[in-house]
């Protein structure tokens, strides 16, 4: 089965709102292991909305329509699907008992178009709206037409359309993430290319800020049996890819490097400077942290550095602020100040201003001291300020990860 999704809205078309029902849609229809080539979104045109329908089921078997399902005369999706089918739109009481119990009593007259339905559809209930959903099947084709809100479209999605689509589908589909950093997406589908080529399981990599990852899916007759085919690339993926791969699926960076901590014991503490203190969020982001998470500090000017962690006034006359000097006696005295187990700091040029030919924006030194030894990782990262920052944050919880690993 292939399957289109149709949103049906100006708003959406002219990015009022975003269209998040997509979304959710495509994930729900993946993982019933439906094809999804293609998502169009059209405004209330009676016209446009007409050849969308007419294209969408020229190259789908399964069309899903979000939207244009309420009461008033620009809500055209019930009629162009209708219309389409060529059926007649059939008047249901029990839908308007369902919309007066809806709105306490009440029953604006407005409602009484939602009331009508393409004859021989099966009608989806709405427990959080006036729009009932509907389910249209003909000449082998399937229209599934769903209200807008997302409050109402999740549920009903889930709970009536999924186990109409489950019925109809002989396939599950599974994937599984693979998340790499310190490797460009270039690298990667080199290094991947015959396994990228494949049809089931399928790999495709995307680029995302600071890191690479691997969706890998595959389809088979059971959740087992794709798992099990996922699992024997995963594998291969790893072989290749080892030294790259920090973790799966939801798994990010801060997780996992926050998940080693946690599960070893171990507490960290930060000194930051061209970070402002994003290091230290990104690990207070996870739950559990404060157990291991023990103090940090934001050492902007060199006063700070030597008051709080010890500089030493030659290093920072000799080497400067951003040095593999200053970032080492960094780490080295905000484990001490904390007393912690790993103390970490970061140092360098986020700019836009501040760079010179000797030490260009985006330089950066990141220090990790653990079992008083002290390693430091310099880095010459592009893009804008934020930019180098995230990267910084993400290189500086890496090197704690690799730090404890090695």
């Amino acid at each position: 089965m292939k399957a289109e999704i149709i949103a049906v809205g100006t708003e959406i078309l002219v990015g009022d709102i975003v269209n998040t029902n997509a979304q959710f849609l495509s994930e729900r229809l993946f993982a019933l292991g439906i094809d999804m080539y293609y998502q169009t979104v059209v405004g209330d045109n009676p016209v446009r909305l007409k050849e969308a329908c007419r294209l969408a089921f020229s190259r789908a078997d399964l069309v899903i329509f979000s939207g244009g399902l309420g009461p008033t005369d620009d809500d055209l999706t019930k009629e162009t699907v209708a219309e389409y089918f060529h059926v007649p739109l059939l008047f249901h009481t029990e839908i308007v008992e369902e919309i007066k119990q809806y709105l306490n009593g009440r029953y604006p007259l407005s409602n009484e178009k939602q009331a009508y339905i393409p004859e021989g559809a099966q009608i989806l209930h709405n427990a959080y709206g006036t729009a009932p959903g509907i389910i249209l099947e003909k000449n082998e084709k399937i229209a599934v037409l769903l209200p807008g809100p997302p409050r109402e479209i999740m549920p009903m999605f889930q709970d009536q359309v999924e186990p109409y689509l489950k019925a109809k589908s002989d396939f599950v589909m599974e994937s599984k993430v693979v998340r790499l950093f310190g490797i460009g997406e270039a690298k990667v589908g080199e290094t991947v290319l015959d396994l990228m080529n494949g049809s089931n399981p399928t790999v495709a990599p995307y680029a995302k800020d600071n890191e690479v990852i691997l969706r890998i899916s595959a389809k088979a007759k059971t959740a087992n049996d794709a798992k099990s085919m996922i699992e024997e690339t995963r594998k291969e993926i790893e072989t290749r890819l080892g030294e790259y791969i920090y973790g799966y699926d939801e798994q990010t960076m801060a997780k996992t490097t926050a998940a080693l901590l946690l599960d070893r014991g171990l507490t960290v503490a930060c000194a930051e400077s061209c970070t402002a203190g994003r290091l230290t969020a990104a690990l207070g982001d996870v739950p559990g942290i404060s157990s291991v998470l023990s103090e940090s500090i934001v050492t902007y000017s060199n006063d700070a550095k030597m008051k709080y962690l010890g500089v030493s006034p030659k290093t920072l006359q000799a080497h400067g602020a951003v040095s593999a000097e200053t970032a080492e006696e960094m780490a080295r005295g905000i484990r001490k100040a904390a007393g912690a187990d790993i103390g970490v700091s970061v140092t360098g040029i986020a700019g836009p201003d501040g760079g010179t030919e000797e030490k260009p924006v985006g330089l950066l030194y990141i220090g990790v001291c653990y079992q008083d030894e002290v390693s430091v990782l310099k880095l010459q990262l592009h893009g804008n300020r934020d930019k180098v920052r995230q990267g910084a944050v993400m290189h500086g919880l890496n090197a704690i990860r690799k730090r404890i690993l090695a």
